[in-house]
């Protein structure tokens, strides 16, 4: 199931995301508020993802009626580019030696942003939608970038390139933890139970390369795939290019 940032009412969307308009519950009415619908919504996605996400669990959650929620949120989209933003809050923005420590330190706090929040996975940037959470990240991720003799342009294209191949490793990691739960085995487990049949229908001499490398990964990761060698070693060679980059500005 994929949702889509900025699906909801633009201006709707602001108004939540900047808190302009702020609806005081009435006297006698739970303590209702945006903030308290949106934690609510958080909480839900995190235990069982965007599927399980409505207004009307939400409210469940709440202890209110379905209804009462639209006075604050006007919709399922709206709570959404809200929630994402929210979330943002929690990568760190501690200052780091360098700009190649700095995008390191970027991409680490943004794996481990996708690991507490999955569902994030589930949502689709159609739109960038700008509230506060997302400027001010976006704001702290750049800065590191400046001044080394990058265009601008270039410097939100290398910071994209680095957060892009962030959410495919965490979409590796998440896949193979759901598996594992769902089947309830490891991959070693997995290929160890696959093991007797792949010997009699795979011919290392008709596939030598293959049978050398991948033999030469089991070995390595006890596994045919390690989503956290993908994204050290990824990691490693996108910032190697940025170096290249920079160091021909200088020639």
């Amino acid at each position: 199931m994929i949702e889509h940032t900025g699906s909801g009412d633009p201006a709707r969307t602001l108004a939540l995301l900047w808190r302009t308009q702020e609806r005081v519950s009435r006297k006698g009415k739970p303590d209702l508020s945006v903030d308290r619908i949106v934690q609510a919504g958080i909480a839900l996605a995190d235990a069982d993802g965007l599927k399980a996400l409505s207004m009307r669990r939400v409210a469940e959650s709440l202890g209110v009626g379905t209804m009462s929620l639209y006075t604050y949120v006007p919709g399922k989209g709206e709570l959404i580019d809200v929630m994402v933003d929210t979330v943002q809050a929690a990568t760190g923005r501690e200052p780091a030696e360098g700009w190649r420590a700095h995008l390191t330190y970027v991409a680490r706090e943004n794996l481990a942003l996708y690991r507490r929040h999955p569902w994030l996975l589930q949502v689709a940037p159609s739109r960038t939608v700008l509230g506060p959470q997302v400027a001010a990240k976006y704001d702290f991720e750049l800065s590191g970038l400046d001044g080394i003799g990058l265009s601008d342009v270039e410097m939100d294209s290398v910071l994209e390139l680095v957060l892009g191949h962030v959410q495919n490793a965490a979409r590796g990691l998440t896949a193979a933890a759901v598996t594992e739960k769902e089947t309830g085995l490891t991959d070693q487990q997995w290929w160890d139970a696959a093991a007797p049949v792949l010997m009699t229908v795979f011919d290392p001499a008709r596939y030598p390369v293959a049978a050398r490398v991948g033999g030469a990964v089991g070995e390595a990761h006890q596994s045919a795939f390690s989503p956290e060698h993908s994204f050290e070693f990824g990691l490693e060679m996108i910032l190697d290019g940025v170096e290249r980059l920079i160091g021909s500005r200088a020639l």
